[in-house]
């Protein structure tokens, strides 16, 4: 190609950033182009929330006339920012890879409290223009004050460096491309698949071209990830499908795993102040599984359980509690065991060369703290869980790695990658299936210290609950002791350690992508009753 390329893009860093990405890339592939900065209405109105502009696009609009008036040739987009259906004429050409599509949040130093989740302070200020952000963390941490946060990256940053938040939330893309040094705060990553989902499309630029123009089309190609844009297309056809535009309280991600599964994790609310539902659902094609997620939302038109049994207790707050009481689900909440400790004294000399301690459960950690142990500040925990790690924050100490698979193997890998050769220390269960001992190296160092036993409760009384939900093996074991399935009922099963018990009893169980409360109610939330 001999003509010049001209790219359009806003003026702000990270804006520039991705347009000289884009620059770049075609540079390598011997395309000339320049660049063209153009402004746009999101650019000009700081002074009100995105969802109080009017119409869709109003980072894009502007650039996209630009491209239908021919003064460029090719527009540089973050894809989240742009509606789901281009304008006559323009399409998409191309999609970059995939950046960490996480969130994070950035806590002035003095306003930190480790002991709560997402480490904010108590009825702390954060700061944000994202209604899908702000009703995903209200439903973690219902004490937290939420203040309009506009501007370009560093605008926002100088904004908490000035004290007029406790915090500020942000896309982990964004800093990551800008090479920002935030070490004056204190960083909070929050997982695609945990507290917060993303938007569609977060993480990914997209490359915008004039349909009729062919020639620059088949160039583009070679700087296209089409893996992206196939994981992406579903989230963006979630997102059309709502008729949702930036504002919506709507999240929704989608990753392709190795055997080519799509795992999609959706949330949804009416608006910022609304306790979200959240969807997990897996697939082996894309199609139609975008409708699929509509149909799971359409709550006039499916029947959702009346009742739900847990094998644990709950307390009034808990998010699966909540998830449930919104729409009128019944909760039978009931242990199935009881544990007693095995040891009532430590010897201080097992942490002298322990470098880590991991946990299984909440019991675990109950009793090994109950214990009162002196422990090196250079002692790292590590937890099974998203419920573990609370349970540890409340405690004030900091968990340095939380496995949040479903799958205790998958964790044992993840776990062996950082700690293989160290000194680790399990505080466990008599009897505990030591899977994550079993992943480590020879090399590494195992301390099992036994602090608990489970004892299986008698005559466990039946549940007639249309969904039962199994915490752990042990309550398997003492529910089946005495009853059996009613017909119609469903099992979720948490951890795969559980639902291994079902598959011994040729039983069919759902398995939530996370071995917490959200996780579970992102599971119970896509189960339909007869």
């Amino acid at each position: 190609m001999d003509r010049i390329i001209t790219i359009g893009t806003r003026g702000s860093d990270l804006a520039l950033w991705q347009a000289n990405h884009i620059k770049d890339k075609l540079a390598k592939i011997n395309i000339k182009t320049e660049l063209k900065i153009i402004k746009t209405q999101g650019d000009n109105i700081l002074n009100l929330r995105l969802d109080k502009l009017e119409g869709k696009g109003f980072f894009t609009k502007e650039l996209e006339e630009h491209l239908l008036e021919k003064s460029i040739d090719l527009a540089v987009h973050s894809h989240k920012d742009l509606p789901t259906v281009n304008p006559p004429g323009l399409i998409i050409a191309a999609v970059s890879e995939r950046e960490n599509p996480s969130e994070i949040i950035l806590i002035l130093k003095d306003c930190v409290d480790s002991s709560k989740k997402l480490s904010v302070k108590h009825n702390g200020t954060v700061g944000t223009s994202s209604n899908r952000r702000q009703s995903q963390l209200l439903a973690v941490r219902p004490d937290l004050e939420f203040e309009n946060l506009r501007g370009n990256v560093n605008t926002r940053i100088q904004k908490l460096r000035d004290e007029n938040y406790d915090a500020i939330i942000m896309a982990r893309a964004g800093m990551s491309r800008l090479k920002l040094d935030l070490s004056e705060f204190y960083i909070e990553e929050i997982e695609p698949t945990a507290e917060l989902v993303p938007a569609p499309s977060q993480g990914v630029l997209a490359i915008q071209i004039r349909e009729e123009d062919k020639e620059l089309f088949d160039i583009l190609q070679l700087i296209n990830d089409a893996d992206v844009a196939e994981q992406i297309a579903v989230e963006r056809k979630v997102l059309n499908l709502f008729d949702g535009g930036c504002h919506m309280p709507l999240g929704c991600y989608c990753k392709k795993d190795e055997e080519s599964v799509f795992h999609v994790w959706t949330t949804k609310s009416i608006d910022q102040d609304e306790f979200p539902d959240r969807l997990y659902i897996t697939s082996k094609t894309t199609e139609d599984l975008a409708e699929k997620i509509l149909s799971k939302f359409d709550i006039a038109n499916r029947k959702l359980p009346k009742k739900v049994f847990i094998s644990r207790e709950l307390s009034e707050h808990s998010y699966f509690r909540r998830s449930l009481d919104k729409h009128e689900i019944e909760v039978e909440a009931r242990s199935l065991i009881r544990t007693v400790p095995t040891i009532h004294k430590i010897d201080p000399y097992i942490f002298k060369h322990v470098d880590w301690i991991f946990f299984s459960s909440k019991n675990g950690i109950e009793y090994f703290f109950s214990l009162m142990p002196l422990l090196s500040k250079e002692i790292k925990f590590g937890v099974v869980g998203r419920g573990s790690e609370e349970a540890l924050r409340q405690l004030g100490r900091t968990v340095s790695f939380v496995g949040e698979s479903s799958d205790t193997q998958e964790i044992a890998e993840e776990f062996a990658a950082i700690a293989n050769g160290q000194t680790i220390l399990f505080p466990s269960a008599k009897d505990s299936l030591r899977t994550i001992q079993n992943g480590l190296s020879a090399e590494t160092k195992i301390i099992d210290l036994t602090i608990y036993e489970t004892i299986l409760e008698e005559n466990v009384n039946e549940s007639f609950a249309d969904v039962l939900v199994f915490t752990s093996p042990s309550n398997v074991d003492a529910y089946f002791a005495d009853n059996l399935l009613s017909p119609g009922q469903q099992i979720v099963a948490i951890g795969k350690s559980t639902g291994k018990k079902f598959e011994e009893m040729g039983v069919d169980y759902i398995l939530p992508a996370s071995p917490d409360e959200i996780g579970l109610a992102e599971v119970v939330f896509g189960i339909d009753v007869n």
